[in-house]
Order: structure tokens, then sequence, then C-alpha cells
């Protein structure tokens, strides 16, 4: 299984940016699939994720209401819809799936720097 994390730019305070994370291996077996982050000098941290249907996703307080996950399984792709961006929100965004409820996996990252 492989994932492959694109999306991640520079951007200004309240602009927007969409992530998109590229599944390939196992199609029909990839389970939840999140979004994480980590800025330097910090934690890993879990922003969103969405079940295999794409009909149940959560959220980090820190981004509910300004990101939205979402999944297209025709493409074996899930997107990270990120608005009204923040300075804090400056991180490397990984990819995470969860194959057959057995193996967890993750993508390299792409970064996402805001400037104000």
């Amino acid at each position: 299984v492989q994932l492959v994390e694109s999306g991640g730019d520079l951007v200004q305070a309240g602009g927007s940016l969409r992530l998109s994370c590229a599944v390939s291996g196992m199609e029909g077996r990839i389970n939840t699939v999140g979004w994480y982050r980590q800025a330097p000098g910090k934690e890993r941290e879990f922003v969103a994720q969405i079940n295999s249907g794409g009909d149940i996703t959560s959220y980090a307080g820190s981004v509910r209401g300004r990101f939205t996950i979402s999944r297209d399984n025709a493409k074996n792709t899930v997107y990270l819809q990120m608005n009204s961006l923040k300075r804090e929100d400056t991180a490397e965004y990984y990819c995470r799936a969860d194959v057959a409820d057995i193996y967890i996996y993750w993508g390299r990252g792409t970064q996402v720097t805001v400037s104000s």
C-alpha cells in the first residue's frame, strides 16, 4: 500500500488549500483514512478522519468548521479542503490509512505554510 500526499503550498492567512491523498494497493480494503499534522518541535496531531463509506467524519476542535475531509473511492483518493487558514495551521500534513483493520500506513507528508 502506498499513500502519496499532494497539494501543500505557501498560502496567506485566510486563504484556502486542498490536500489530496492518493492510495494505491489493496483497493477495496482501505477503511478509515485520516489526516494528521506535525509542526516543528511539536507532536504529530490528529486533524480529521473519514470512514470507508465516506459518510462518517470527525475533526479536531481546532479545525472544525474550517476543514472538510472527503473521499472519492472510485479514484482511491481522500481530500482535505482547508479554508480560513491560520498561521497555526502551518505544519507537515500526513495521510494515514487503516487497511483491512490490520495494517496502518502513512504517507510521507506535504508541507503547508501559512503566512500572515
